[in-house]
């Protein structure tokens, strides 16, 4: 099911890929390309790519079936690959993201740098499903039990629809894209994220932007999922509007560079990110990693770049409901000569 959420520059066929000498590969939704709520670097890789190819991705939604399921979603809206993924990958969590992958990047170690591109999103299906559980979220107190709500996807309009109440512009994106952690530290639950970066929630990586990741483990060990149709920053409930996605992007290993936290960039801003427990922690993060990215990469004066990140820099709550809590820093490109 194509959207028209497309940032394609050249024909992504793969003869013309291999004409410039990279391939574009498929990850389809298969019980050997899935495993269930978890980052692991001993995970078995379900494809190999070089540096610079491009793979479409397909990601089942979040939970699985069964809350679609629950919220009226009718079976019609499952496809076949959909159904045996959540009836065969039993060994789940404990994290609830069914994760496509990993991708092993040939010469990819650890300390270097992953530039994820976002080239294209597609819907898998024409329903997402959103939630609130008692206890959760960012009002714990304030709802009792739970609580679930379908959203039809309109992909001519470009709109997701809940009910007769309101009517959402899409913009669809991958909740958690991330790398295998230090293999010493096993499985890693899908749910937070961390310096593999993993669940960020980030409503801005949408089709056209970039991801930089750290790598901690040869190959690095990209995995995809968490599928969202539309996101408030914050995701105040716990939940984005939640639907099976697929994605395709462009994998750059770069071995000349380092990075402590993720990045990210799109066509008009840079972007520093905040990860940590203690919401200002996490603003503090993404503050002081713009100011690193203007020192380093833009050859700014440290206490410039404090001034300029006071006037200019926006912080923004990515999420508040994952235990790790999310602040990305967004600032212009247009600032710069």
């Amino acid at each position: 099911m194509r959207t028209g959420f497309s940032c394609l520059l050249i024909a992504l066929s793969p003869t013309a890929l291999q004409g410039q000498g990279h391939t574009m590969h498929n990850l389809p939704l298969a019980p050997s390309n899935v495993h269930w709520g978890y980052y692991d670097a001993s995970v078995p890789p379900a494809l190999k790519i070089r540096s610079g190819d491009w793979v479409r991705v397909e990601a089942l939604v979040a939970r699985g079936l069964g809350r679609m399921r629950e919220a009226g979603a009718p079976e019609s809206d499952f496809s076949a690959a959909m159904i045996e993924v959540e009836n065969t990958v039993t060994d789940r969590g404990p994290g609830a993201h069914p994760m496509t992958g990993p991708i092993y990047v040939e010469g990819a170690q650890p300390g270097d740098v992953l530039e994820v591109r976002i080239v294209d999103m597609e819907l898998l299906m024409p329903s997402g499903v959103s939630a609130f559980r008692g206890g959760g979220g960012a009002l714990p107190d304030a709802f009792q039990g739970s609580g679930l709500r379908l959203f039809e996807l309109d992909e001519e309009a470009g709109v997701a629809r809940m009910g007769s109440t309101a009517t959402i512009p899409m913009r669809p994106f991958f909740g958690s894209i991330g790398v295998a952690p230090p293999p010493g530290q096993g499985r890693v639950s899908s749910t937070a994220p961390g310096q593999h970066v993993g669940n960020l929630d980030n409503k801005d990586l949408v089709a056209g932007t970039t991801l930089y990741l750290p790598v901690h483990t040869a190959g690095a060990l990209l995995s995809i999922g968490d599928g969202h149709a539309a996101q408030g920053d914050g995701e105040v409930s716990g939940t984005a509007i939640e639907t099976s996605l697929a994605g395709t992007v462009q994998v750059i290993l770069h071995r000349d560079r380092t990075l402590e936290w993720p990045r990210a960039e799109t066509p008009t801003h840079y972007v520093s990110m905040g990860l940590d427990p203690d919401l200002d922690e996490a603003a503090r993060l993404a503050t002081r990693e713009m100011i690193d990215f203007l020192v380093r990469e833009l050859d700014m004066d440290a206490a410039d770049a404090y001034v300029l990140c006071s006037v200019a820099l926006d912080l923004r709550i990515t999420q508040l409901v994952d235990g790790t809590k999310g602040v990305h820093g967004v600032l212009a490109k247009s600032l710069f000569p």
